[in-house]
């Protein structure tokens, strides 16, 4: 295909759009608002599956790079009661298909894989707007601007392009999370090592709970999960990290001191993060020129942790429809939408689906039937 291809967003999704496409000869250019890729810290640790997210990274001849950075045993799972108790306990004996990697480390080996200059940094978008016959002008806050035949939103969960497909906005869905971390966990936070363990620890209750991932470098990524208006949480002045995290302790009075440290005692400032979703099966009717992959088309809860791994995914089926239809644009994303529609449909309604059973009136039970692979009634 001789038409270039215009990406707005430098996340995973957009990353591993333009590395197959890079693969395959096609041109892409993507344009990131972020400074640098060094701009932010990239979150936590993700399981990558190998259903979707792995499948992606070996289109994009990436395999060995990802299995460079993959966490050893960092699949092993925990779930225990309010006092520590173990209720779960499946270690990481290797034959998992869902190996846990830092998520800066997976941006890294992408923003490797592509040559220098295909990512235009520091270029937000302000407006976007179609010129007709599937040509789009997209400008940026300096002012500058670019046409193209074949635009693709990869900018996330508030992107600036999915209007032009859709009116669809994404709803708070009534948990958010606050993030801390201890840092040198098994010397300074012996007890809270221990009852996370080697990987992933998860302790629910009905409307909230606390879960843990054990990071590379002795580190342990807090997620503390709690179902409050929006309005509760943004009463809390975070800027107070001690009164903060006080507060949101304050709501698992009575669980085991392990567990009440990863809150209270963290070595980085508490981060509210409230959840969002679009809605389940969101789809747009065919407009000519544009389409849309990861957050950007399929905003969902975490709880079945397939955001990252359907934007690579995402990104690589469009990338190889691009490369099947060459001089068709609208066959390349006819058909790619064909597909994304059908499968980020069944994902966010899982994900719907386990946010509802993980913190119903008989949590953790939602998450242990989960585990012992009981369906959802």
């Amino acid at each position: 295909m001789t038409i270039p291809v215009t990406i707005i967003g430098a996340g995973l999704g957009g990353l591993t759009l333009a590395r197959v496409l890079h693969v395959h000869g096609v041109p892409a250019t993507i344009y990131e608002a972020e400074p640098s890729a060094e701009a932010r810290t990239q979150g936590g640790q993700l399981d990558i599956h190998e259903y979707n997210g792995q499948l992606a990274l070996e289109a994009a001849g990436l395999t060995a790079e990802f299995r460079s950075i993959i966490h050893l045993g960092g699949e092993a799972s925990r779930v225990l009661d309010q006092q520590a108790g173990v209720l779960l306990d499946e270690p990481d004996d290797g034959s998992g298909g869902r190996p846990e990697v830092l998520r800066g480390d997976l941006r890294r080996i992408l923003l490797d894989s592509l040559p220098e200059g295909i990512i235009r940094w520091n270029h937000k978008v302000v407006d976007v707007r179609s010129l007709g016959e599937g040509r789009h002008e997209v400008t940026f806050a300096d002012g500058s601007s670019v046409t193209t035949e074949l635009l693709v939103g990869a900018d996330g969960a508030w992107s600036k392009l999915r209007p032009l497909l859709s009116d669809a906005v994404p709803r708070y869905v009534g948990t958010s999370f606050i993030e801390t971390n201890l840092l040198d966990a098994d010397v300074r936070h012996p007890a809270s090592a221990a009852a996370v363990g080697d990987g992933a620890m998860s302790v629910l209750a009905p409307g909230k709970g606390i879960m843990a991932h054990r990071e590379p470098g002795d580190v342990l990524h807090t997620y503390v999960a709690l179902t409050k208006p929006q309005e509760w949480i943004a009463e809390i002045d975070f800027s107070d990290a001690a009164a903060a995290t006080a507060r949101v302790a304050a709501e698992f009075e009575g669980w085991a001191p392990a567990l009440l440290e990863l809150i209270t005692d963290g070595d980085t400032p508490p981060v509210p993060r409230a959840i969002h979703a679009l809605p389940v099966g969101h789809r747009w009717e065919r407009v000519a020129g544009v389409t849309l992959i990861g957050d950007a088309a399929h905003l969902m809860s975490p709880f079945a942790g397939e955001g990252a791994n359907l934007a690579m995914f995402d990104g690589a089926e469009l990338g190889k429809a691009i490369v099947a239809h060459p001089d068709d644009v609208e066959g390349a994303l006819t058909a790619y939408e064909a597909e994304l529609f059908t499968r980020s449909e069944e994902f966010a309604a899982e994900s719907a689906t386990n946010h509802e059973r993980f913190f119903a009136d008989d949590a953790p039970q939602g998450l242990l039937d989960l585990y012992a692979g009981a369906p959802a009634e």
